[in-house]
């Protein structure tokens, strides 16, 4: 279902960007006076290396009760990026981000950051795609409740895609075409 907006005009074009060795007080300053939920850590002859979420300090620092004064955001930063083309369709990076289960995804072009995308900067233009986001959730939230394994439910086949009656098989909610097939198999 692509939607004709390239990720080149969603993405914000200049993310925040912080030297490894920052401390994450600092950073977290910083994430708060520029009103965003994210980091790129960078260093200047590298590349990027990394990002780190406000989730990321919330789980990583405070839950752990690392001290934000000395620790360096280094730390804590995720280095196991998942990426995007900036002329991949909006709704390729939409479901990236949401199979990956990710709200942020660095904008990489030759090799180079050259921006970042963002749940939020999806729904600003095309606010449509947010079924898509919370038909995750709500598979999600049944998963973990207790349900008899014949119940059905209605969604987005984790396998083909199409909207359909779903059941739970081998940890997917997958439509009956795609359940039949798997038997097979």
């Amino acid at each position: 279902m692509k939607v004709g907006i390239k990720v080149a005009e969603a993405m914000t074009k200049n993310p925040v960007l912080v030297s490894p060795d920052n401390l994450i007080i600092d950073c977290a300053k910083l994430m708060e006076e520029k009103h965003v939920g994210s980091l790129i850590i960078k260093y200047p002859e590298k590349g990027m290396i990394g990002i780190v979420t406000e989730q990321d300090i919330v789980r990583k620092v405070v839950a752990k009760n690392l001290n934000p004064e000395t620790t360096k955001i280094k730390e804590i930063a995720e280095s196991n990026l998942f990426t995007i083309s900036e002329k991949e369709d909006i709704y390729d990076a939409l479901v990236l981000m949401r199979d990956k289960n990710i709200r942020h995804l660095p904008v990489i072009s030759t090799g180079e950051l050259i921006g970042l995308l963002t749940i939020k900067d999806i729904l600003k233009i095309q606010p449509q795609l947010f079924e898509l986001i919370v038909d995750k959730f709500e598979l999600r939230e049944e998963f973990s409740k207790p349900i008899s394994e014949n119940r059905k439910l209605e969604g987005e086949c984790h396998i083909c895609g199409n909207f359909s009656r779903l059941h739970y098989m081998d940890y997917e909610w997958i439509c009956d075409e795609c359940s039949e097939l798997k038997d097979k198999q």
